[in-house]
């Protein structure tokens, strides 16, 4: 779906000792954005220019998630959003790859569109100019670094012969919900697979660093806001330890304030009995709104910081709390190789 500054469509947990050792360390590597005072919450934006960033994202659900509210945000913020999305449900950098080389061959072939779209990505890029033009990895490999070969490269070079005047930037994703399937202790973990939450965050924000540095391209990190809001004591999410998944009957759920991932619900059948499925992978509502703030503060060069938008069900102590958060992560790459050099150019007061 294509727009105009509306944003896109769309058992037990390991052991905690890792994340509170993680989260000290990237506390360090963001001590110097404690010296940036925020405005008070709901003050206003300041007068100045408004800014329109033309922005084309390449991924799948991961990069719909984390643009839905993004629209509201930038208009809140006073600027103004081009938004389109080339996206795969599921969607890896080689799927792009093989996507794009087949519509080269055969214009005709619908396998070389997008489904929620019906165009290729080459129509896409001559839709510009684009400022920005983001890719990823699918959220399932984005720890091995070897799956991001040879094909960020290739679809990279894709991008940048097809919109010379675009700057590539990498958008970090997250890791899974501390309590996913994909942690269960119960189960023999492939080798070489994250064996909990803190192992997956390590490894994709490793890798995805790897690759940002092997293309020349900054880092939109997503997945570092969500590891702090996680991590953070008071207001990252804990699972439920009352709650009894084996003897759950709809429509009870368990507590799941906090959660960045839409978690455990109920799934109704085909004939009519419900059962409990588990999504902790995607993004809920709270994790799209602190996904949309990194991308603004990354793309605009701007605080979100008291930003006056914030979504049904999510308070203004909460809001408050992710805008500071998605702040702390893009402040961390501020002087660094990663660092998203924004186009606009504002004066460092309009960004407060």
């Amino acid at each position: 779906m294509n727009h105009r500054v509306e944003a896109g469509v769309r058992g037990p947990g390991p052991s905690w000792r890792g994340r509170s050792a993680v989260a000290l360390m990237l506390g360090v590597w963001i001590a110097s954005a404690a010296a940036t005072a925020p405005p008070a919450w709901g003050q206003a934006v300041p007068d100045r220019e408004a800014a329109t960033v033309r922005l084309l994202t390449v991924g799948n659900s991961f990069s719909r998630d984390a643009t839905r509210f993004l629209g509201d945000v930038v208009a809140a913020q006073g600027d103004a959003l081009v938004h389109h999305s080339a996206a795969i449900p599921g969607g890896t950098l080689a799927q792009h790859c093989e996507k794009q080389a087949i519509h080269a061959e055969n214009p005709e072939d619908p396998r070389g569109l997008y489904d929620r779209t019906g165009r290729s990505l080459a129509q896409e890029l001559r839709d510009g100019p684009w400022d920005f033009i983001t890719v990823q990895q699918a959220s399932i490999r984005s720890h091995d670094v070897s799956t991001y070969r040879p094909f960020a490269e290739r679809l990279v070079g894709i991008l940048r012969r097809g919109a010379p005047g675009a700057r590539v930037v990498v958008h970090e994703t997250w890791a899974y919900r501390i309590d996913d399937p994909r942690f269960d202790p119960a189960v023999q973990s492939a080798p070489g697979q994250p064996t909990d939450q803190e192992a997956m965050y390590g490894g994709l924000a490793g890798a995805y660093r790897t690759i940002a540095r092997e293309l020349e391209a900054p880092l939109i990190p997503v997945g570092d806001a969500f590891h702090l809001a996680d991590a953070d004591p008071a207001w990252g999410y804990k699972p439920d330890p009352a709650f009894d998944l084996a003897g759950a009957a709809y429509p009870v759920l368990p507590n799941q304030k906090h959660s960045l991932h839409v978690g455990r619900k109920w799934s109704k059948d085909e004939d009519g009995t419900y059962r409990m499925v588990m999504d902790g992978h995607h993004a809920n509502v709270a994790g799209q709104y602190l996904g949309a703030l990194v991308f603004y503060e990354s793309l605009y060069g701007r605080s979100a910081v008291g930003c006056r938008f914030r979504p049904n069900g999510i308070n203004a102590e909460y809001a408050r709390f992710l805008q500071e958060t998605a702040h702390k992560a893009v402040e961390a790459l501020k002087g660094t190789e990663f660092e998203v050099k924004s186009k606009i150019a504002a004066p460092a007061s309009a960004s407060r």
